[in-house]
């Protein structure tokens, strides 16, 4: 029976601090503000950033560095005999892919999981895949069930403010202008790889509305699962530890016998969101019954 590492970033909500309770390995994501490198929970932490963030004029975010990867499943290696690493979504980046490369060099014995999530979906994906390493499974079983089951997973997220987008690209001045006028929320999703629109609201309350009724229909027409269950229903949030809370009852209401779980945004999707951002997730996973 291999002996297998569960390795995965900063992007699925858990820090390296997390690693000796969980027995789970986490590689901290760095980020640029106004050009100056930082590493997620090694020189800035959540309050930092976002107090940073309200004056910065650039933030981008970045991927660990080749060597530093390299070095990191090769550290693992010494004591195991797989390594399962889970990087965030390859439609919301390139870390994926350049981490397959890597793995190219490692015999079979490094397995990078493509299963598309991203931030509670994606942290549910690696306890799923510390479970099956613990029940004795191979680093090519846990890969090929993350896999299997990348696509039965949802998430929308309202942004509280355009500004943040509009640094990033994701919109023009003239339409970022028009939505901050209007008081426009934008609701976005997730489905899979891609990050879209999916509604327009113009208050907090209204957006809620709509992020409930999407998980509802979600749950009923695309999962077959009306009443949620085998799914995992979370809330998350940038900087905004009351409304999710609310959120949270009103999930709890509207699907009764889950119990919805809060956690932050990593600050790879705050950066481009900025703060006061709610989400609402759901997610096949076995631990729903654990």
């Amino acid at each position: 029976m291999s002996k297998v590492a569960i390795l995965t970033d900063t992007n699925s909500g858990l820090c390296p601090a997390d690693e000796n309770e969980l027995g789970i390995y986490v590689m901290p994501m760095p980020m640029y503000i106004d050009d100056k490198e930082y590493i997620e929970y090694v020189d800035i932490d959540k309050p930092k950033f976002f107090e940073m963030l309200k004056t910065a004029g650039h933030v981008t975010t970045s991927m660990p560095a080749n060597g530093d990867l390299m070095d990191k499943f090769d550290e693992l290696l010494e004591s195991y005999d797989e390594v399962v690493y889970i990087p965030m979504s390859s439609g919301l980046s390139s870390s994926c892919s350049t981490a397959s490369m890597i793995a190219e060099d490692y015999d079979g014995r490094v397995f990078v999981v493509n299963n598309q999530r991203i931030s509670v979906t994606m942290r549910l994906s690696v306890m799923e895949a510390k479970a099956m390493a613990d029940e004795g499974k191979s680093g090519q079983e846990i890969k090929d069930y993350l896999e299997e089951h990348k696509m039965e997973s949802t998430i929308y997220i309202m942004v509280d403010t355009l500004k943040y987008l509009k640094k990033g690209g994701r919109l023009t001045p003239a339409v970022a202008a028009l939505g901050t006028i209007l008081r426009i929320k934008p609701v976005l999703q997730i489905q899979g790889e891609k990050l879209d629109t999916f509604a327009k609201a113009r208050t907090i309350k209204h957006s809620k509305d709509i992020m409930l009724d999407a998980i509802e229909k979600d749950l009923k027409d695309r999962f077959k699962s009306p009443d949620g269950k085998g799914y995992v229903i979370s809330v998350a949030h940038t900087d905004n530890d009351a409304e999710a809370v609310e959120l949270k009852k009103e999930a709890e209401a509207r699907f009764p016998g889950h119990e919805v779980k809060i956690d932050p945004l990593p600050l790879s999707i705050s950066c481009h969101i900025g703060p006061g951002a709610l989400a609402i997730t759901a997610s096949k996973s076995f631990l729903e019954n654990m």
